[in-house]
């Protein structure tokens, strides 16, 4: 599963170990510019579900509840 992420290398290793893991097509390199923006009614609306949460903490399931309501056939 894809999965972008921001890095601050610290140590020449591990730009090394980054660059080797390029080479293994383990990873790719992508530009900022190749980001996607999380689009503003989208922010709000995990705003808005944050502050249901913390309205009403009792209307939460357990994970394992959710997980199995949404499980595939």
């Amino acid at each position: 599963m894809p999965e972008v992420l921001h890095l601050i290398i610290k140590k020449d290793y591990a730009a090394s170990l980054i660059e080797h893991l390029q080479k293994e097509q383990a990873i790719e390199i992508v530009g900022e510019e190749e980001t996607v923006d999380i689009p503003d009614w989208q922010k709000e609306a995990v705003r808005k579900t944050l502050q249901e949460v913390r309205l009403h903490p009792d209307q939460l399931q357990p994970w394992d509840v959710v997980k199995q309501k949404y499980k595939r056939p």
